[in-house]
């Protein structure tokens, strides 16, 4: 059968989580950084149709271009291994140490893949910085200030609104990780992890490898964004969110209900015979002492 059910599924994302927690730090960078590009591709294709005056929804559609290329190529993303490798954590196939590797070395290779599309991007849109940004560059730097600007500007409760956004985000992102896993075809992987993904992305929350592009690039376009604007009011809550809730929403949560359980232990009671019972009828005994 093409479908996998939840069950196997468990124990496909542990087999996953294993083969990726064993792989190189030149692996986990390259196989990083080009998820971090095609993220950036789907996420600019997107402005692209918005500065084309197009509801947001048709960006929302057409986002998750990007997270099927990097899922169907066996790329890294943070955000999904947020999800995939904490079941092995807890089924005992994959060590601390190594999860922690996984995560920070892929989001350093997400976050090389995103500053590369970022720059290529702006000397595409700007003709090598020759021209101007135009609609596309506006949108861009619009979307780099709301997404820390605004936060900023709310103080303690735009942090606060910037981490359950990212929490919301990844719990629809990495539904598609594991989503992508549930069907052995190329088909059945595409349609089941682009619901999700169509998902987050229509309601504007918060994604971190998004944001990676999206902000840097911004700050390229001309967003009075500092970099370190960036990484308190944005990057680290959003970071958190995804985390939270790829952990325990998702892969913590799915494995607590779908892992092997042992059967309950039947008690079984002993049948003993009653010496009190006196047989009766015909096998009474009738040679009885008075």
């Amino acid at each position: 059968m093409d479908y996998i059910a939840p069950k196997d599924l468990i124990a496909e994302v542990i087999t996953t989580a294993e083969k990726k927690s064993g792989l190189t730090v030149a692996d986990m960078l390259i196989r990083g950084a080009l998820a971090g590009v095609f993220l950036g591709f789907a996420t600019s294709l997107a402005v692209v149709a918005s500065a084309q005056g197009l509801p947001p929804i048709v960006g929302a559609i057409l986002f998750p271009v990007g997270f099927v290329m990097l899922v169907l190529l066996g790329l890294e993303l943070a955000t999904g291994n947020f999800a995939l490798l904490p079941p092995a954590l807890a089924a005992g196939r994959v060590s601390l140490s190594k999860l922690l590797r996984n995560w920070i070395w892929v989001y350093a290779g997400n976050l090389v893949g995103s500053l590369l599309y970022g720059v290529l991007f702006y000397l595409a849109i700007t003709n090598f910085g020759s021209s101007g940004s135009g609609k596309v560059g506006d949108l861009v730097k619009m979307a780099a200030q709301n997404k820390t600007l605004v936060y900023m500007a709310l103080g303690t409760r735009g942090w606060s609104a910037a981490l359950v956004k990212g929490m919301l985000c990844n719990w629809m992102v990495t539904v598609g990780a594991l989503l992508a896993l549930c069907s052995r075809s190329t088909v059945g992987k595409v349609v089941a992890m682009w619901l999700p993904i169509m998902t987050f992305f229509a309601q504007g929350f918060e994604h971190s490898i998004v944001n990676m592009f999206v902000i840097p690039a911004g700050m390229m376009f001309g967003a009075q964004v500092s970099i370190g604007k960036w990484l308190i009011w944005n990057q680290l809550p959003v970071t958190l969110g995804n985390i939270i809730s790829g952990a325990l929403f998702t892969g913590l949560a799915l494995y607590g209900t779908y892992r092997e359980k042992e059967a309950p232990r039947m008690a079984t009671a002993e049948l003993r015979p009653r010496s009190s019972e006196t047989k009766v009828g015909f096998l009474e005994p009738t040679g009885s002492t008075p």
